[in-house]
């Protein structure tokens, strides 16, 4: 399967031993229990790495699956989960078969940072209450459930715990400096058990029993009737693996040489193990972007590694439930809180904040929608601002400028003929967009074109126009015909004439005669129109330039 099979083990029991606080953390979080963190690591994990786009994606419980399941599970239940689950494995695979993976590309790195900078922070305050070692507060609102934990634990305090986290997420974070290759999250974690273990830490609370092996596939947890109240929920579910694996596999691509991963059918893989994880009671799963990091860095070259990391906690699941059971749950609140300082990547959010004022604007938003909302609120809210300001700084440059039109002069003339045109045409040259987003400017600049008897437009330096763009040149030309203007076109360019022709501007411009494929024809076109107004006597070589 790899070139180099014993690597791709190493890497993955490596990955194994990284992944296990981890899951463990992220299904008490999600409030299914540690065994459905289990449960998501083990089956999710290998059928995302035989099915998925990646050959190095690892796949299981995240922190950013975690905080959208949350609210989920306070109002629907665990089996609203599972339906949940089941439902977006469904989306998944409907957005692989219409290769809609591709559609990554298009959203902006400050999105991903803000959105990646609000997920560590509501992974950082949903550890709060099993930090503080308090029940976890009624509530909805991670700030709000966090600020009643610490009420609570101000109340009766409990430094068991807070000592307990605080050394977990200190040995990660200071190991992690020293020895990069150590997966101190187990030491941590095994270091922490046996102290509550040696020293009788009562206010230490484990995890509770686990069972010894994963549950028999099942539906029953299954309501039809609740499918349509699901819907949205499982929408949001779909939408956040879709983006978190499709992202992950590409920080995996840029880590590497050689790999490139196949968008559509990475969203098809993570949606088979989105289908086959609720059965035996996992929580919905996406590519985890830590766990894959890990597997790319101890030197992983195929997919022997992710399903080596599924294998070794599948072994873990069977042959050491009652140990893990006994790991405290502080511990595993200090697992997740190193990891979400780890998130936070202060050289790429400083970068982003610096770059532009617009940049720094979407950055803001989406992190604070991400945490004030929900994640998927949050990129559509990134979206649409960066969209929105990516489509007013184009629109900026667009231009309209007063050209001279004697290089463009068929003929000889003096400098007395050419005054008398000048008195009597004037010639704008159009660069740049002509749509919706700016497109109004030009038809207020111009209405106010001064007393001229024609008006010359350059067209050929116009890159795209649509319908708005089209209807606002055909008002203008309007306008200015009632104003006893007439306006001529030249270098219309074949892709904005079906734009033109479905508003008609084109019609009323060929009715009149006044749209040419040149500059000089279009002049030659205004001094024939002077002369049959009166304005001009006849020019030698008027009747030939129109003709």
């Amino acid at each position: 399967m790899g070139r180099n099979p014993r690597r791709d083990l190493l890497a993955g029991l490596t990955v194994a031993i990284v992944a296990l606080p981890l899951a463990l953390g992220f299904g008490v979080s999600s409030g299914l229990g540690a065994e459905a963190g289990l449960a998501t690591a083990v089956v999710a994990g290998a059928l995302a790495a035989l099915f998925g786009g990646s050959n190095l994606q690892v796949s299981g419980p995240t922190g950013a699956m975690t905080v959208v399941l949350v609210p989920i599970v306070a109002q629907y239940g665990p089996g609203g989960v599972l339906t949940v689950g089941l439902m977006a494995g469904v989306l998944l695979i409907m957005l692989a078969l219409l290769k809609a993976g591709r559609c990554m590309r298009y959203i902006p790195a400050p999105v991903v940072e803000g959105f990646t900078f609000g997920i560590a922070c509501v992974i950082g305050l949903q550890q709060v209450p099993n930090a503080l070692g308090v029940a976890k507060p009624e509530g909805d609102k991670v700030l709000v459930v966090a600020w009643r934990a610490v009420e609570e634990f101000v109340r009766t305090p409990n430094w068991t715990a807070v000592a307990l986290a605080a050394g977990v997420a200190a040995v990660m974070l200071l190991g992690a400096r020293w020895r990069p290759t150590v997966p101190f999250s187990i030491v941590a974690v095994i270091a922490a058990t046996l102290a509550a273990q040696l020293f009788h830490l009562d206010a230490a609370v484990p995890i509770g029993d686990l069972p010894s092996g994963l549950p028999a596939p099942s539906l029953g947890f299954l309501d039809l009737s609740a499918l349509g109240s699901l819907l949205a929920p499982a929408v949001a579910v779909a939408a956040l693996a879709a983006l978190e694996s499709l992202l992950s596999a590409t920080v995996a691509d840029g880590m590497t040489v050689g790999q490139q991963h196949d968008p559509d059918k990475e969203l098809f893989g993570q949606g088979i193990a989105n289908l086959a994880a609720p059965l035996f009671g996992g929580v919905p799963a996406t590519a985890a972007i830590a766990r894959t990091a890990v597997n790319v860095r101890t030197g992983a070259g195929s997919r022997l590694a992710a399903l080596t990391h599924a294998a070794v906690l599948a072994v873990i699941v069977f042959a050491a439930a009652p140990l893990v059971s006994r790991i405290p749950l502080a511990a595993l609140a200090g697992v997740l809180l190193a990891t979400a300082i780890r998130m936070v990547e202060v050289g790429a959010l400083r970068a982003m904040a610096r770059a532009t004022r617009s940049d720094a604007i979407v950055l803001v938003l989406t992190a604070v929608a991400t945490l004030a909302l929900d994640l998927v609120h949050a990129v559509i809210i990134g979206l649409v601002v960066a969209g929105a300001l990516a489509l007013r700084a184009v629109a900026r440059q667009a231009r309209m400028d007063q050209v001279d039109f004697r290089a463009d002069l068929p003929g000889e003339h003096s400098e007395e003929e050419h005054a008398l045109l000048a008195e009597h045409i004037v010639a704008y040259r159009i660069d740049g967009p002509l749509f919706f987003a700016g497109a109004h400017r030009f038809l207020l600049e111009l209405s106010e074109v001064a007393d001229v008897r024609v008006v010359i437009l350059r067209m050929s330096r116009v890159s795209t126009m649509d319908a708005t763009g089209a209807l606002v040149l055909k008002d203008a030309v309007e306008k200015l015909n009632r104003r006893g203007i007439a306006v001529m076109t030249s270098g219309v360019r074949p892709g904005q004439r079906r734009a033109l022709e479905s508003v008609g501007a084109l019609d009323l411009l060929r009715r009149e005669g006044r749209e040419y494929a040149t500059t000089p024809e279009a002049i030659a076109g205004a001094r024939a129109h002077l002369h049959r107004a009166g304005v001009l006597p006849a020019a030698p070589d008027t009747a030939e330039a129109v003709r």
